[in-house]
Order: C-alpha cells, then sequence, then structure tokens
C-alpha cells in the first residue's frame, strides 16, 4: 500500500516538466492511484545554468543528471525522469537505468526562416546547433553552412531563431511533439540522412538499486522493446566514449524479438565518416551494440578517434 507521495525528480524546463508528467501519469494509470501519490520535485541542474559554451568544454552528460542523482542519495526524490540521450553510459554505482517508456519518434526536425528544409538553405545561411553531432551532420550535407552554437531549453533557442541569431535550428521531434510545437517544424529529418543520437525519444527513469518499492511501482510502465533499443545504443555509446566531445548517432529499432541497428561516427567538420549495421535477437542487444562500437573503434582507426580530442 503506497502510504506517502512517490517524490518525482526532474529538471525545470518545460520539456522536463513534460516528461515527468507523463511518467506520473502512467503510475497513475498503471496503479490506480490518484495525483496526490506523488509529487513532482523540479530540480536545476549545472547544465541548465552554463547558456554560453559547448557542454564538451564543460563536462558533457553528467551535468544534466548529477543534481538529480544526488537527490537520488540523499532521499529527497525518489526517481529521476531524464532524456534518455542526457544520461551518461556509467551512472554511479548504486544507482541504475531502471525503466524506460515507450519511445517518442526519434528524428530529428528542422524549424527553418528563411528556407523550410536543410536542402533549400542559401548559400552561407546559418544555422544553431549545441550538438556536435547535429552540427557535423549539416556540415557533411552543405558544407558551405554557417554553423554555431546554439545552447539553451527549447524555447530559448526559438527564442534565439526569432531574434535572428541564426536561420534555422534542429531540435528533437520526440520534444516538440510533447510540448504539443509540431506545427513549428518545417522538415523532418530522414533517418538514413540524418540518424538520431543514442536515447533519443526516450524517457529514461533513473532509481536505486535494491529500492524494492519503487521497483514494484515502475515495473508496469517500463516498455521492453524500448529498453532493448535502449540497451543496445548505450552499450554502442560506452564503447566510443559518447561524452558529448564526439559526433555519434546510433538507432537500434525493435520487431519482435529481432533488433537491427545502424550506427555513425563522423569528424567534427563532417567531412568523414564511419557507419555500421548490425541485427540479431532482443536478448543480444547489449551484445549488438557493444560489436558495433568495437567495429567502428578497428575501421576508423586511432586517428580519427585522437582528432576527437
Amino acid at each position: 500500500m503506497q502510504t506517502k507521495a512517490l517524490k518525482i525528480g526532474t529538471r525545470a524546463s518545460l520539456l522536463a516538466l513534460a516528461q515527468a508528467t507523463e511518467t506520473r501519469d502512467r503510475l497513475m494509470a498503471a496503479h490506480g492511484l490518484g495525483e496526490d501519490a506523488f509529487e513532482i520535485v523540479p530540480l536545476t541542474t549545472t547544465g541548465d545554468q552554463i547558456q554560453d559554451k559547448p557542454l564538451s568544454e564543460v563536462g558533457g552528460k553528467g551535468l544534466f543528471t548529477k543534481e538529480l542523482e544526488d537527490a537520488l542519495f540523499d532521499g529527497r526524490i525518489d526517481i529521476a525522469v531524464h532524456s534518455s540521450k542526457d544520461m551518461a553510459t556509467v551512472l554511479p554505482e548504486g544507482l541504475h537505468a531502471s525503466t524506460f517508456l515507450p519511445r517518442e519518434d526519434p528524428r530529428d526536425a528542422f524549424i527553418g526562416r528563411l528556407a523550410p528544409s536543410i536542402e533549400e538553405l542559401p548559400q552561407g545561411a546559418t544555422v544553431g546547433s549545441s550538438s556536435l553531432r547535429r552540427q557535423a551532420l549539416i556540415r557533411r550535407m552543405r558544407p558551405d553552412l554557417n554553423v554555431i552554437i546554439f545552447r539553451g531549453n527549447v524555447q530559448t533557442r526559438l527564442r534565439k531563431l526569432d531574434d535572428k541569431i541564426a536561420d534555422g535550428t534542429i531540435l528533437a521531434n520526440a520534444g516538440l511533439r510533447r510540448l504539443n510545437l509540431t506545427h513549428i517544424i518545417t522538415d523532418l529529418m530522414p533517418l538514413d540522412r540524418f540518424p538520431p543520437a543514442p536515447g533519443q525519444g526516450a524517457i529514461g527513469i533513473e532509481s536505486r538499486i535494491g529500492d524494492a518499492n519503487v521497483d514494484r511501482l515502475l515495473a508496469p510502465i517500463h516498455h521492453a522493446p524500448t529498453g532493448h533499443a535502449l540497451a543496445c545504443e548505450r552499450a554502442f555509446l560506452r564503447v566510443l566514449d559518447g561524452s558529448c566531445r564526439t559526433p555519434i548517432a546510433g538507432h537500434a529499432q525493435v520487431e519482435g524479438d529481432r533488433l537491427t541497428f545502424y550506427g555513425l561516427i563522423l569528424s567534427l567538420d563532417g567531412s568523414e565518416a564511419h557507419e555500421v549495421r548490425r541485427e540479431g535477437t532482443t536478448a543480444e542487444a547489449a551484445a549488438i551494440g557493444r560489436a558495433a562500437g568495437e567495429y567502428l573503434r578497428q575501421q576508423a582507426g586511432t586517428r580519427f578517434f585522437e582528432a576527437w580530442g
């Protein structure tokens, strides 16, 4: 019997709060509980506070999770809700990525002001993005474009577009769908030409290992196919570093008990790329991801990875 409110930790952005609310609503439906059985606890992370530098220069993925993980350890929250692509591949001892909700559309979305697509932008136009993967893929498609750093949450980036700091930007379609902002999308990037970041579109829940009550509550809302896909993608990312200093794309798709995976690594300027495709059973998900990452390490060679710095 649930006797006290389950505390759901989240970043304080509108998108993060929407993801926490979705988690709460799924828990309510799964257990027949009311809103008073849950408390959403917004926390500000270091990554939210730093807006003027690339993540690669200030610490990478952990910047969006550390404060939430600290709150898990000291009991201020019971679970932490994350965008899965923000989660480090190695979590602090005592914590685990216990649950994944059904994945949203993993594609990237282009929001253009001068043209509806990257292909149609005039020569020398400016596109803003904070993601090294997106920057490299843009440069691969259009080496003539001026690509600049675009930090901030969804609303901040849209304001920068309105202020004409850039002529277009790329955001995750999943986030725009969760914020009911799909009407601003001018082009959806195809998976084969613009593959997503590992974990993109999936909400991940982090909790304390061995917390039986939390495990019991979370079990009914875990989406096994998304869990298998993320096990593969996170294993791939772990082999290749995946610290926000590296342009890496990876996407696993699950049908029944079969899993197919596509991975891509790029140079920062997009001029060099190496790709891999693998498939197998969902039981082999993590092994498939590791093998794909090891293959790309061998194919690209030491020089390629040294250039990443």
